[in-house]
């Protein structure tokens, strides 16, 4: 049941050799970090090895040079083995901002790093607590003061804190009542936590339902050096923006990967299992709503798809990114729910991997962005109703 076919997909020798590096890391592999909620650096050390991580990452600084589709396709096949790629998904898209908006001495100076492995590019400091997605109304400052600049506050939910080297930091410079549009006053910085930890930067990893290594980080007059201001001062609101639309259609096309391997799962257990002299799979209540969500995953994958296209021609992807990150979120949702159903008392067991990956598969309908605010923004910026909110 693999939806790709060799013949039509431009990333199967990809796929293919993804599927045979996460084989390396079977279910007992991700079972044991989750109980000790530690993270994956083997895996990350391997994906780094095969060039998977600087998969965007042009030639010229040791990257792979790929398309978004490319990293959607690893992404993908990473869940679809049952791996996790949320270690390390950030490096891609999080290194966009530096690829479109850094200076060539920026570029020389990190990418290079990040694409041998030798610096980890995962940590992306926007959300707060008191703000949310409300990223306008964020409350971390920085202020100049020479050639450097100076940043208090703090932020929420910023993972791999701990297992990064570089964090990209968005922040307000110019105070928003002195700024004519509220995304203005906004800037993002390259921050180099190595330097800044016990220097103004302090990290508190926050234990959730999921291994997620999200953490809480503050800053206390932390300084950044001037140079690592990325592009123009103020308009670090749109560099992300960016980001954010390649952020929404990887972890979608992730989403998609947990939806295969749950359906892949259910069907195979379906089709084994005897109970009252015949396969369960032949009852239609056990195998519709198996069905009925790989019909979501499929739909979802069209979606996410065309964004991809869209988002390689240069296009605004909007639409398609954020409704293909919240079909793609559905989707895998209810082949989780049919999965766990299918299995009975077996889908709560550990040694199935399945209560992992349910609980894994659920933050995805909240971050990167909730349900409610992909609504909103359909309403309003695809529909033309009345802004909501």
């Amino acid at each position: 049941m693999d939806m790709h076919h060799a013949a039509t997909d431009p990333h199967a020798e990809i796929r293919e050799e993804v599927r045979k590096l996460c084989a390396r890391f079977p279910g007992e592999y991700w079972r044991e970090l989750d109980a000790r909620r530690g993270y994956p650096t083997e895996f990350v050390t391997a994906l780094t090895e095969s060039g998977y991580l600087a998969a965007l990452i042009p030639e010229e600084y040791g990257g792979a040079g790929l398309k978004l589709s490319g990293a959607a396709a690893i992404l993908e096949e990473i869940h679809a083995s049952g791996s996790n790629g949320a270690a390390c998904h950030a490096q891609m898209y999080i290194m966009g901002t530096i690829l479109k908006h850094g200076s060539p001495a920026q570029k020389a100076q990190y990418l290079p790093g990040i694409a041998d492995g030798s610096l980890r590019l995962q940590a992306f400091g926007v959300t707060e607590p008191t703000s949310g997605t409300d990223t306008t109304a964020l409350r971390t400052t920085a202020r100049r003061d020479g050639d450097k600049w100076i940043v208090n506050g703090q932020k929420i939910w910023t993972s791999r804190a701990e297992h990064s080297d570089l964090m990209l930091l968005l922040a307000r410079t110019t105070p928003k009542d002195q700024v004519a549009k509220k995304t203005d006053g906004l800037s993002t910085f390259i921050v180099d936590m190595r330097k800044a930890l016990g220097n103004g930067l302090t990290i508190r990893p926050i234990r959730t339902m999921m291994n997620h290594n999200s953490c809480e980080v503050f800053f206390d007059n932390m300084e950044v050096p001037a140079e690592n201001l990325v592009g123009v001062e103020g308009k670090g609101f749109r560099q992300i923006l960016d980001g954010m639309n390649a952020e929404r259609l990887l972890i979608a096309s992730e989403c998609i990967g947990d939806a295969r391997w749950f359906t892949q799962r259910s069907v195979a257990y379906a089709k084994e299992r005897v109970l009252f002299g015949r396969p369960i799979g032949q009852n239609q209540g056990v195998q519709f709503p198996i069905a009925k969500a790989y019909a979501q995953m499929r739909a979802a994958e069209a979606i996410v798809k065309q964004g991809l296209e869209k988002f390689e021609r240069g296009e605004n992807c909007g639409e398609e990114a954020n409704m293909g990150k919240m079909l793609a979120a559905d989707a895998a949702w209810a082949a989780a729910e049919a999965c766990v159903q299918t299995h009975g008392g077996f889908g709560f067991a550990e040694e199935y991997d399945i209560e992992r990956k349910f609980r894994e598969t659920r933050l995805y309908q909240v971050a990167p962005i909730s349900t409610n605010l992909v609504l909103s923004y359909i309403g309003e910026h695809v529909l033309g109703m009345p802004r909501s909110y």
